[in-house]
């Protein structure tokens, strides 16, 4: 079934934390950009943050083909049975529409983490004995366990802040069938200073975390590259910056190295809760 969710979120999708959102009076603005983001030709909108079903609905209510997933819910902070629920609910409504994508966070984010590739898979487990779908829900996985436990045990894999090598590798252990969308970060800045600072300056925060610098170094980096911000050589491995040209033929080598789908996150040194639709449209263009 993996073939019906490639086809669903088609090549391009949006990741953004701006379209998941707690406060109602933020509902409508969500709704059109959702409806907007479907018009432009994007299959799939990705939620970040620890986002959950809830926050999906208001975006699937307000499109027709969309699809909506979380990337991701967090399992240390929504229990099985709940996401379960939430699923089956989404999933009446709505069939087809909704991606439960799935991690473990990070040691520094998540006070009980605890053995994660354990956790993860009892977390499968008890999906499994609700009836959610293996082939609905999706797995973050960097490390070669977690690619093997999202071949083996869902659609997928969903991974954040890798490489065009790193989606190879990703590819050769998954094999073909399953969907591997990772996401990628595209600043829409053609100066190399202001473009890598913009990236260095959101990359940060991602830098702290071992899940994502072990991952770096499990593929050719340096302690070296991790230090101030992360080097030329890391930003420019993680980001699209450039003209047009320049950002298509950098998402394209995600798409040569076996990647069916890519989730775009633009970073624009604003607030990241600010919707960035110009941004968004610009992308569609030069994706067109």
């Amino acid at each position: 079934m993996s073939d019906t969710l490639k086809q669903s979120v088609g090549r391009y999708g949006i990741w953004s934390v701006a379209l998941r959102s707690e406060d109602p009076s933020r509902r409508t603005e969500l709704a059109e950009t959702a409806a907007e983001l479907e018009q432009l030709g994007y299959g799939a909108v990705w939620l970040g943050g620890s986002s959950a079903a809830r926050h999906a609905v208001p975006l699937v209510e307000a499109t027709s083909t969309l699809t909506v997933g979380t990337s991701i819910q967090s399992i240390w902070q929504y229990e099985a049975t709940e996401s379960a629920a939430a699923f089956a609910d989404v999933e009446s409504a709505h069939p087809g529409r909704f991606v439960l994508g799935l991690g473990v966070s990070h040691a520094k984010l998540a006070e009980q983490y605890r053995r994660p590739y354990s956790a993860l898979v009892a977390y499968l487990d008890a999906l499994d004995k609700a009836s959610v779908p293996a082939d609905r829900r999706v797995l973050a996985a960097l490390g070669p366990k977690t690619l093997e436990l999202a071949r083996d045990r869902s659609a997928g894999s969903i991974p954040y802040l890798v490489t065009p090598e790193h989606t190879a590798h990703a590819r050769e252990i998954l094999g073909e069938t399953p969907l591997l969308a990772p996401e990628l970060k595209v600043v829409l800045e053609a100066d190399p200073t202001r473009a890598r600072a913009l990236a260095r300056d959101y990359l940060a925060m991602y830098l702290a975390l071992p899940n994502y610098t072990n991952n770096f170094l499990r593929h050719g980096f340096t302690e070296d590259d991790l230090k101030d911000g992360g080097s030329d050589r890391l930003v420019d491995a993680v980001y699209a910056w450039g003209d047009e040209e320049a950002i298509r033929t950098r998402i394209d080598k995600f798409f040569a190295a076996g990647a069916d789908h890519v989730a775009l996150q633009v970073v624009d040194g604003g607030d990241r809760n600010t919707l960035p639709r110009e941004a968004w449209r610009r992308l569609a263009s030069l994706l067109a």
